[in-house]
């Protein structure tokens, strides 16, 4: 049999071609049509469906087709579970027949005009839990497509299902104040303190972040200028024009991102029903901003209404898109011009989602009302490189407009107005930081003690693009490789092929370099807005990371095929459960490796097929068990910020009992001391990946204690190295011993505070 020379695979994951598929249609008929065509080029299939489920009939219903009856489109239905395309949307599952009539389950559509094709594949559109609908392809010749086509006929729909889905909705969807620019109210402090979340300087006007335009949508401005129907049109193509540009720039940026962001409001654009509603009102004489205004609070209604949590968020793609074309319609008035690119943003709160699009956006800094410095936003703000300090001081809510902020996130400040010799002061400090940028700082490829001990350095990374400064640093590995972004950035769980691209980018980079994977860490800090795993009066003590895998197992092992079809060739690949509590959670979450290895083994699909298998150390009831976890993980590393959190019963994103937040509480060091005692006598490898890794105060004890790995944020590893050449092990293990011996916070903070000041490293005065 002559085919299969191709690689249809890479094609059909090639986000520029399924972004373009989107940014160059003409509306949703015209996207569904250009997808079809898509996957019938690169599969050479003589026929390529998509059928979309009706929630409301209940029925799939033919949507777009190459190769069938075009006339069949809208009129071809049937019930989940009749049919071939209905068995597979029922079970989920992809069917493939040589011959498709021969399958008792085949149904015959006179309309379709299919009787000449034989060969049948199709694979479920699936979000999630949620069943969007079946993408099918068919050829003429008998047994025609194999394993690899079933491959990409996944990974496309996989690809387009996010895209997909909002098309659907929208298809089903219908039957037929700014801030005072007055005085400032309060008296300006000139100088506010706050909580450094990531490092960095800005200097800029400032401006509020107000979800969504929020403010545009709800005032009248623009009512009273005539505008036109072709101003209206005009804002529409300005408006994809910009969505196109922020698409672009995060793909850049965020590889983890390329699943379209912006697809719902690109397919919102698209709609008639939304463009249609706004022109008729326009034509009865509305103005162009009130009829956008109309429309769009209609939408929001309708989505904010819906029973489905992942269609209420929708609600605020359409505020962002609706406040976007209403800011490009009235752009031409003074009082909206904004000087000056860059901005720092003030804003009470921010999702992950919203931190990227102000990174898109190219803000330079970021003040934020409430969250922790440990926070995934903050995390994610480090990896983007945009300065943010954490403040509650009620000066910041409400500044005028465009008032000049400086900001000094190195150490948590927040200047208003700076007077000049302020401003000269950080002159001076950022010439000599360019100067010092300029230096290399290369790691030297190994890191040992000032007596001969080998300590080695892994890195911390959160995002794909952290992985070139971690090499350039000459970092041994990944020794925590986050998998949340991916999901965060999504609007519903990303699926096997999504992660598998994402992860696969991750081991191609690292090459034969170890790479330390952590299974899914959703948590208080880090929730999903489409999913109600975090909820509650405490959602760090809910059902989050391990726990949450486990009890949604469908997700977690899409998750663990995606690492282990992606680390197939990968001699470094290890996989970290977080947050276990148990030997039984580690045992059951490592039963579900081995079984998705088995599945993969079955499905003839290279993987790799013996990964070191460890887990996080976070809670302390991991202390009183630690011997029996030795004997079945692989390895361990400690996440000192749970480990802290959960010893001494304090929310380290709660500012009111921050002060109880003691990294030198002794049952915290004693239970470090305890578990690195326990894994080293099991000769298991044991790492520190949390804050306390980067500390220069606790680096020593660490390092006394035991541990021989340390995993820090990239930015971290020169002043990490730099600190360990300069110590000797005798003067480390001496000193862990002075502080495992005092029973006092105080007593233990006075040794620790005692040692930095005989041995003075860098970054010390």
């Amino acid at each position: 049999m002559n085919k299969k020379k191709r690689d249809h695979f890479n094609l059909l994951c090639d986000i520029g071609e399924l972004a373009d598929l989107l940014t160059d249609a003409q509306n949703i008929t015209n996207f569904l049509q250009n997808t079809v065509k898509l996957v019938s080029r690169h599969l050479e299939a003589h026929v390529c469906s998509i059928y979309l489920y009706d929630e409301k009939s209940g029925e799939l219903v033919l949507h777009a087709t190459i190769g069938l009856n075009p006339e069949a489109v809208g009129k071809i239905r049937m019930n989940p579970g009749e049919g071939l395309v209905g068995t597979v949307f029922a079970q989920m599952k992809p069917v493939r027949e040589a011959r498709a009539g021969s399958n008792p389950r085949f149904k015959y559509f006179a309309e379709a005009h299919e009787d000449r094709f034989a060969s049948f594949l199709a694979v479920p559109i699936q979000r999630g839990v949620q069943k969007i609908g079946v993408l099918a392809v068919q050829h003429e010749q008998v047994d025609f497509f194999d394993e690899k086509d079933l491959m990409a006929l996944r990974a496309s729909a996989s690809q387009l299902a996010g895209t997909i889905e909002n098309a659907r909705l929208l298809i089903d969807l219908f039957p037929v104040s700014e801030a005072s620019s007055g005085k400032i109210r309060r008296e300006n402090p000139g100088l506010i303190k706050g909580m450094t979340a990531s490092r960095g300087f800005a200097m800029a006007p400032c401006t509020y972040f107000r979800k969504s335009h929020t403010s545009l949508l709800a005032g009248n401005a623009g009512s009273r200028t005539p505008y036109t129907m072709e101003d209206f049109q005009t804002a529409m193509r300005s408006t994809a024009e910009q969505l196109k540009d922020l698409q672009s720039k995060l793909a850049e940026r965020l590889p983890e991102s390329a699943s379209l962001i912006f697809s719902a409001h690109f397919m919102i654009l698209k709609d008639p029903k939304f463009l249609d509603k706004i022109k008729e009102q326009i034509q009865t004489g509305i103005s162009p901003p009130d009829a956008v205004r109309t429309v769009t609070r209609h939408y929001i209604d309708i989505f904010s209404a819906s029973s489905h949590a992942y269609i209420r968020e929708k609600a605020n793609d359409m505020e962002d898109l609706g406040g976007r074309i209403l800011k490009n319609m009235i752009r031409r008035s003074p009082r909206e011009k904004i000087k000056g690119k860059g901005r720092v943003i003030i804003a009470k709160t921010l999702y992950p989602s919203e931190i990227l699009k102000l990174a898109s956006d190219d803000a330079e800094g970021i003040v934020l009302h409430k969250g922790g410095v440990t926070s995934h936003v903050s995390i994610l703000a480090r990896s983007l490189q945009i300065p943010m300090v954490i403040s509650d001081h009620p000066a910041l809510t409400d500044l005028p407009e465009n008032t000049l902020l400086l900001l000094d996130a190195d150490i948590g400040n927040i200047y208003i107005e700076p007077d000049e010799k302020i401003l000269q002061q950080f002159e001076i400090r950022n010439a000599a930081r360019k100067k010092a940028a300029r230096l290399p700082k290369n790691l030297c490829p190994v890191t040992h003690t000032q007596d001969g001990i080998r300590i080695r350095l892994m890195a911390n990374v959160n995002l794909l693009s952290e992985l070139e400064t971690a090499k350039k640093l000459n970092a041994e590995g990944i020794g925590l490789y986050r998998t949340e972004f991916p999901f965060i950035v999504r609007p519903t769980f990303p699926s096997e092929e999504e992660q598998y691209l994402i992860y696969k980018r991750l081991f191609d980079e690292m090459g034969d370099r170890e790479v330390t994977i952590r299974t899914l860490d959703i948590s208080g800090d880090k929730a999903l807005v489409y999913s109600d795993a975090s909820s509650g009066a405490n959602p760090e003590l809910g059902l989050r990371s391990i726990r949450f895998s486990l009890h949604h197992r469908s997700i977690f092992e899409q998750q663990i095929r995606a690492i282990l079809r992606a680390g197939a060739a990968s001699p470094g690949l290890r996989i970290m459960f977080p947050l276990v509590s148990s030997l039984d959670e580690f045992l059951e979450a490592r039963q579900v490796i081995y079984d998705c290895a088995e599945s993969l083994k079955t499905e003839k699909l290279p993987f790799h097929e013996n990964p070191r298998i460890g887990m996080m150390v976070e809670v302390p009831s991991i202390v009183e068990i630690i011997d029996a976890l030795c004997r079945e993980a692989d390895f361990f590393s400690i996440g000192t910020n749970d480990f802290i959190q959960y010893t001494l019963a304090v929310d380290r994103s709660n500012e009111k009992v921050a002060a109880y937040y003691r990294s030198c509480h002794p049952s915290v060091l004693r239970g470090l001391a305890r578990i690195v005692r326990a894994a080293a006598a099991a000769e298991k490898e044991i790492a520190v990946c949390g804050e306390m890794g980067h500390e220069p105060e606790y680096i020593p004890f660490l390092i006394g204690i035991g541990i021989r790995i340390l995993s820090v944020d990239p930015y971290y590893l020169p002043f990490v190295q730099e600190s360990i050449s300069g110590l000797r092990l005798s003067d480390a293990q001496k000193h862990a011993e002075q502080v495992l011996a005092e029973d006092t916070i105080k007593g233990a903070q006075e040794v620790l505070t005692q040692w930095a000041e005989q041995h003075k490293g860098p970054g010390k005065k």
